[in-house]
């Protein structure tokens, strides 16, 4: 029986240099390197300088920033002397990813850790960077907890770089001396990553998103400029709760505005829970002994179940491209660096369990050049990462759909209607000579419209809440159900003549519109995605005098509440700002209520009777 010895005694004699230290590694070794922007800079720079020395070496790391080339040693040697296996995409440059794709292990994060502690793939020694250790001899392996825990606790030899920088944060983060075999002591500057540039874009994509996160919401928040633009739109939320693979600099602020209280997540309760840090070094000094911050590895973290038991759970992340069944790829690019397989299909499928989840994967709708769509007929080239099943809400700057549930023809209808202007058509075509949508469809003004999002109001109503949006393409069958719900007075007040059929051309031209010269205004209820119908308001324009012909129809449950002012304003107000002359709407004499509405709006009404209806006008030069 070994005679145990004091932790600090055991600290002492395990102290070397770092390169004394890589002098255990032989040749034919499964080195393990600390990763992100816990990476041990040290040891690495050490590991380099034998590298060439030895053959056979097999380097596992997930996302480094390669402060020293590993990847170049392996070009140069062709693999013979070391060999690369990257968990995570995003560890280097672009360019470098894409001419070494077979460094590549394409794996979900929550299954990393089991991989290394059940030897499926067997780590030799482990290189991670730690925190000093404490008066009981714990080390905090701080802002890289993820997959280095289960790396460093499964290894067979353990070289710890102790750099008096790294922060000590809590939670499941802790390795003790005694669990070491050598000991570098070295202070360094920690890896850092500066703000990211977000481009008006990224702000849009931020704005849609962030008006379906509710207060109380816990969320997960990617690495990259889409998802950070959207934790900054969500300032005005009230009681956000974390449970993410990463903290950023965003997340940090957030908290110290009192936005992210973690109070109502319903688990981990008044913790930001996550696996690493990713930022500056304000950020990390934050997670030092913070109690507020609780770090976990990727196997608790990204457990779909431990993610499902959160409450209004919304993981968000980015997409390269999707294609019009809803399959979605992840590779790497300029303006997503950080992507792959990685946690997100763990993130996907964890907050569609959730109670109240929303999973949002983002995308921007071209190319960085803008030469291509990201949205494309068929990926063909390019691998899937989230499976069509899967895929909820999905958003570009052009807006955001949900898919669950939705068949082919009306995933076509809704990716489109998110797609670039300049590809619409041609997406269109493509699915159609698929088969995915009748050859009988049409994209009609849909093609060209930009969906005005400054539109968009919740208001409650009899205490529902009733979301008051532009109309979209994919309105179409849901303001068809509207009409057939439609009272048989209601009908004849809307079309002015009995009416029990309504057809594509009565919808359509309701649903696929350009927002500026045609607006339909629907008022629903409900889920996003699956919200019903429960008002429509028109405005069509005249060309011939500029004015636009304005039109109501309201369910009878909802008539007498005062919704149809709040549409009959916001289409005032959005002609008037497309420079459109006024307003005019035909009707019975008997729809009084009609007419009273009308006079509602500030503006001077004029009304005329030709013997079978009332023609009601207002211009907007001419004030009440």
């Amino acid at each position: 029986m070994t005679p145990s010895i004091y932790w600090a005694d055991s600290y002492v004699e395990k102290r070397c240099s770092a390169d004394e230290a890589v002098r255990h590694i032989r040749p034919g070794r499964r080195v393990f390197i600390g990763s992100a922007c816990g990476e041990p800079q040290e040891l690495v720079r050490a590991l380099s300088k034998v590298a060439e020395r030895l053959t056979g070496l097999e380097i596992i790391r997930m996302m480094s920033q390669e402060t020293t080339s590993l990847t170049a040693i392996a070009n140069r040697t062709r693999d013979y002397n070391m060999y690369i296996r990257t968990i995570y995409l995003g560890s280097v440059g672009v360019e470098t990813i894409a001419r070494n794709k077979r460094f590549i292990t394409p794996m979900n994060m929550s299954d990393v850790p089991g991989v290394f502690s059940r030897k499926k793939l067997p780590i030799h020694v482990a290189l991670v960077q730690v925190s000093p250790p404490d008066d009981f001899g714990w080390m905090s392996l701080g802002i890289s907890v993820d997959v280095t825990l289960a790396a460093a606790q499964s290894a067979d030899w353990v070289i710890v770089q102790v750099n008096s920088k790294m922060p000590r944060v809590l939670g499941q983060s802790f390795i003790h001396v005694n669990d070491v075999d050598a000991v570098v002591e070295h202070e360094e500057d920690l890896i850092t990553v500066g703000e990211q540039r977000f481009s008006p874009e990224a702000e849009q994509i931020g704005q849609h998103i962030a008006r379906l996160i509710e207060d109380g919401s816990t969320l997960q928040i990617g690495l990259d400029a889409a998802s950070q633009a959207t934790v900054r739109a969500l300032s005005q939320k009230n009681d956000l709760g974390i449970h993410s693979q990463y903290l950023t600099d965003d997340v940090m602020h957030l908290f110290a505005k009192g936005v992210i209280t973690n109070r109502k997540k319903g688990f981990n309760q008044g913790k930001m829970v996550a696996s690493a840090a990713i930022g500056s070094e304000n950020l990390y000094e934050f997670t030092n002994d913070n109690p507020a911050v609780d770090f976990h590895p990727s196997d608790y973290v990204n457990d779909p179940f431990i993610i499902a038991r959160h409450n209004r759970m919304v993981s968000m992340n980015v997409a390269s491209a999707i294609d019009l069944t809803g399959q979605v790829a992840a590779d790497a690019s300029p303006q997503t660096l950080y992507a792959g397989v990685s946690g997100v299909v763990d993130f996907v499928r964890g907050t569609r369990r959730a109670q109240g989840g929303k999973s949002i994967l983002m995308l921007y709708s071209t190319s960085p050049d803008g030469k291509s769509s990201n949205i494309v007929p068929v990926l063909t080239d390019r691998a899937v990462v989230v499976p069509r099943g899967d895929v909820q809400y999905v958003a570009t700057e052009y807006g955001v759909v949900n898919l669950f549930g939705k068949s082919l023809q009306e995933r076509v209808i809704a990716l489109i209607a998110i797609a670039h202007p300049d590809f619409r058509a041609m997406l269109f075509e493509s699915a159609k000579q698929i088969g995915m949508i009748g050859q009988e469809r049409s994209l009609g003004e849909a093609v060209r419209g930009i969906y005005p999002v400054r539109l968009e109001e919740t208001v409650e109503i009899a205490g529902e809440q009733i979301t008051i949006r532009p109309s979209k393409p994919v309105d179409e069958r849901r303001i068809q159900d509207h009409y057939y719900q439609l009272d048989r007075d209601d009908v004849f007040s809307r079309f002015m003549h009995e009416k029990t059929s309504f057809g594509r051309s009565d919808v359509e031209p309701k649903s696929q519109i350009d927002y500026v010269r045609d607006l339909t205004l629907v008022a629903l209820i409900g889920e996003f995605g699956f919200g019903q119908v429960i008002a429509v308001g028109e405005s069509m324009l005249m060309y011939n005098t500029n004015m636009a012909e304005v039109a109501f129809s309201v369910n009878r449950k909802f008539q007498g509440k005062g919704l149809s002012r709040i549409i009959l304003r916001k289409l005032a107000d959005a002609a008037r700002e497309n420079g459109i002359a006024g307003l005019t709407a035909y009707t019975a004499p008997h729809n009084r209520a009609m007419i009273k509405l009308f006079k509602t709006l500030p503006y001077k009404v004029h009304s005329s009777y030709d013997g079978e209806g009332v023609t009601l006008t207002c211009r907007f030069d001419e004030l009440a």
